[in-house]
């Protein structure tokens, strides 16, 4: 891309340059020379289909039967894709062939390995709480759609019990203290002053402002006697349920290395990661002797104050990232900070503000850069407008964190925060934070740690870090590898601009790396090196992996 240097027509340049680089990035990623790939493109299009029919709608049903259909129809489809020759694509249609047959290794580990039908009550659980969040009164079609998911609830936790035969002990216990418990984070919940206690709370305040829809009362009432029922099997099961949370060593290398596509075993990731931790601890170290007169960054003390914080953090981030050219910002990225949003809302709690809150009601830039722009809500809004059939519909972990992750640290480096010394201390506990949840989460899915351990190991790392957040997040997801991907992922950030700077020397504009890097989709940044440097180690080894079903067998 022609690097771009006016300041004062800067702004519009970049724009168009990031328009021209996403237009082709769609036709090259498209590789209009390798003849397989509308074949690719229609195996994927069928693969997102199936994936949406294989988890259902609303509530669904996960009997051994319909598990066993889903791997069949599985295999078709990776056999089909199988039978493509990709080595002989060109650099974008393998990529693009690798990002689809990752896709496909990751719902493959879910119903062979994780199985959370199986092994996790919380994924029956988790399911339910988006029902009791609904706003009443509704009516039409919403109205018919809340009720059928009502009564289809005592159901659907009959054949979660039928369902639920190798439970992990961590998964069982996370449950039982969700369906009576607030998790004490209420990321994304509807605010209330006094929190409902757990998933069987909030169904309560469900039918308390059921009251002005009276139509719902009873099917309301059915749905909490289910869930008392689920809650009581869980207490009278829990003695039995002694599975083990992680999938063991072996396996998770399997599943970080071909459906994560990182180029590391879960050893040296280990190893990776204990380095950032130690060098963020000695760096978080030098920080406060650094600022050892400077007054403490105070909470927040009301929610215009906070807001004002947002609004002023907002103006201060996206006039830097113009000023000093380290992003395009296209027209349809929103410049009204409200309509962007944020993610910690203002929440007033007896008990002290958790976590996030604690770092983000001092300073917002932190996570204004991670979550906001040019971070999650900047990323998501640059997919929805990528065009492309495969990258503008996948959003890997790595990439998508590491970008994060690494927009917190590259901009201390480029001086954004030299008027924000203070601020630059919390980069350093987010990064803390980072590093010691990558190590509980490979420490966790070897066994080596239950999950509860994994929770204490995190607080004993990690400034101001509060029960509930640490609890909240010891607990995986339906496959592994949530927690190491904000610091692999940006590590190979870090990685992949280093090379890219090698390669270019003076040539180097690191405005047009990030807009070459974001026009490239959200795919694995392993792929990402190989078209923006031509590093392809990675990726031969990617070619010549072992399938699932042959990993198993052994």
């Amino acid at each position: 891309m022609i690097s771009i240097r006016n300041r004062r027509s800067g702004t519009v340049m970049a724009a168009i340059g990031l328009a021209l680089a996403l237009v082709l990035a769609v036709r090259t990623a498209g590789a209009a020379d390798d003849a397989g790939h509308a074949s690719l493109v229609a195996v994927f299009e069928d693969f997102q289909g199936w994936r949406d029919a294989a988890w259902g709608e609303g509530l669904g049903q996960y009997d051994a039967g319909r598990v066993r259909r889903n791997i069949a129809e599985l295999e078709l489809l990776q056999a089909r894709l199988g039978a493509m020759d990709a080595r002989q694509w060109s650099v974008p249609g393998q990529v693009d062939y690798l990002t689809v047959r990752a896709e496909m290794d990751r719902q493959d580990f879910i119903l062979r390995v994780t199985r959370p039908w199986q092994r996790d009550p919380v994924f029956y659980v988790s399911r339910l709480l988006p029902v009791a969040f609904t706003e009443l009164p509704v009516t039409g079609e919403a109205l018919s759609g809340l009720q059928q998911t009502l009564r289809a609830l005592p159901g659907y936790l009959d054949a979660a019990r039928e369902n639920l035969t190798d439970v992990a002990v961590d998964y069982a216990d996370l449950a039982i203290r969700s369906l009576t418990l607030s998790d004490g984070v209420e990321n994304g919940y509807p605010y209330r002053a006094d929190p409902p206690d757990g998933v069987i709370g909030w169904y309560e305040d469900l039918l308390q402002r059921a009251e002005a829809q009276p139509e719902l009362e009873d099917d309301i009432q059915k749905a909490l006697v289910a869930l008392r029922d689920f809650h009581a099997w869980l207490m009278a099961n829990r003695a039995g349920m002694q599975g083990e949370n992680g999938v063991g060593e072996e396996a998770l290398d399997w599943f970080v290395q071909n459906a994560l596509l990182l180029p590391y075993t879960s050893a040296e990731m280990a190893v990776l990661s204990q380095r950032e931790l130690d060098r963020l601890w000695a760096f978080y170290a030098l920080e406060r002797h650094r600022n050892r007169d400077l007054p403490e960054l105070e909470l927040a003390d009301s929610r215009e104050e906070y807001q004002a914080r947002i609004a002023g953090t907002d103006r201060m981030v996206r006039d830097w990232l113009r000023d000093e050219e380290i992003i395009s910002i296209p027209d349809f990225i929103p410049t009204d900070w409200r309509e962007m949003g944020y993610n910690v809302p203002w929440i007033e709690r007896a008990t002290p503000p958790n976590y996030w809150e604690q770092v983000q009601f001092r300073d917002p830039a932190p996570d204004h850069l991670h979550a906001v722009i040019p971070g999650h809500r900047f990323d998501a809004l640059m997919a929805e407008n990528n065009s492309h059939p495969i990258r503008g519909q996948v959003n890997f972990g790595a990439r998508w964190q590491g970008w994060a992750v690494y927009l917190e640290e590259a901009p201390l480096q480029l001086g954004i925060f030299k008027e924000r010394a203070r601020t630059r201390e919390l980069i350093y506990l987010f990064g803390i934070w980072r590093a010691a949840r990558s190590l509980g989460d490979i420490y966790n899915q070897w066994n080596d740690m239950t999950s509860l351990e994994v929770a204490k190991y995190w607080q004993s790392l990690t400034p101001l870090l509060d029960p509930d957040v640490a609890r909240k997040y010891a607990y995986l997801r339906p496959s592994p590898g949530h927690g190491l991907e904000y610091t692999i992922g940006n590590i190979e950030m870090f990685q992949l601009l280093g090379e890219r700077k090698r390669q270019l020397r003076d040539e180097f504009v690191l405005r047009d790396f990030h807009d070459e890097f974001m026009s490239k989709g959200r795919i694995p940044m392993s792929l990402i090196r190989y078209e923006m440097t031509g590093h392809d180690r990675d990726v031969q080894r990617f070619f010549d992996r072992t399938p699932l079903s042959a990993f198993l067998a052994r």
